[in-house]
């Protein structure tokens, strides 16, 4: 701060060009909350948090809303940098602008109270939800723990924590073989190795390029399978026993 002096002998203040605009503040929390907050905006972003692009006419499906209303909170969400357009020739699909609002919406759904299960169709969904489903682009649920779990007693990996970088060990254990941890790509910006905590499990999943990887692996050996509506997968029993799920 730089105090000077009027023609008269008054004193002056001006602010330090270190505070004109060139420092943050503290995080507005309330802007992403306002745009979680809506019913259709949160069902819509919950969709989108099994990593697919998804188009407008699906979401407001999903959302229980009119095209024209789907649209209309679809431009909010993608104007506040929580979603992103992928035109695809005449068609445009919205996804998740990136892993860190898709961490955001999971610990979120920690805090949230539980929707009542109404119905055997929900009961259904909600059983497979927590066996495993994507969270973003990598695993989650009670399969993906024990996938974790093994690769730690193994020594593949180091033991993981919530929102913590981790580690490759070794690829040489029977599961890192199994999951052709080889395979990783080399190190790049985003981690090899991050635990995400499970919000129906309240432990840490793999997240990062290994949990991708693993999900990508279990689903073109048709392991696990995607359901249709909904981010759960389908498991099979050849899973269960060999990851424990």
């Amino acid at each position: 701060m730089h105090r000077g002096y009027d023609a008269d002998g008054s004193s002056t203040v001006e602010a330090s060009s270190s505070y004109r605009g060139l420092m943050e503040g503290d995080a507005d929390l309330a802007t992403p909350a306002r745009l979680m907050g809506e019913p259709a905006r949160a069902a819509m972003l919950a969709a989108l948090l099994d990593g697919r692009a998804l188009p407008a006419g699906e979401l407001a499906a999903i959302a229980h809303v009119s095209a024209a209303t789907a649209s209309a909170h679809l431009a909010r969400l993608v104007d506040g940098g929580l979603v992103r357009v992928r035109p695809l020739g005449r068609h445009r699909y919205y996804e998740l602008a990136g892993s860190e609002v898709a961490d955001a919406i999971e610990s979120l759904q920690r805090l949230a109270p539980r929707r009542p299960v109404s119905s055997y169709a929900q009961s259904a969904t909600a059983r497979r939800l927590a066996e495993a489903r994507s969270c973003y682009d990598h695993l989650a649920g009670r399969l993906a723990l024990g996938i974790a779990d093994r690769l730690v007693a193994e020594r593949s990996i180091a033991p993981l924590e919530a929102g913590e970088t981790g580690a490759v060990l070794a690829t040489d254990g029977p599961l890192a073989q199994r999951l052709r941890l080889v395979d990783l790509p080399a190190a790049g910006r985003r981690p090899v190795v991050r635990g995400c905590l499970d919000w129906t499990e309240r432990r840490p999943h793999l997240a990062g390029a290994l949990g991708a990887h693993v999900l990508e692996v279990l689903l073109a050996e048709g392991t696990v399978a995607r359901v249709p509506g909904d981010r759960s997968l389908r498991v099979s029993d050849e899973a269960r026993a060999a990851f424990g799920g």
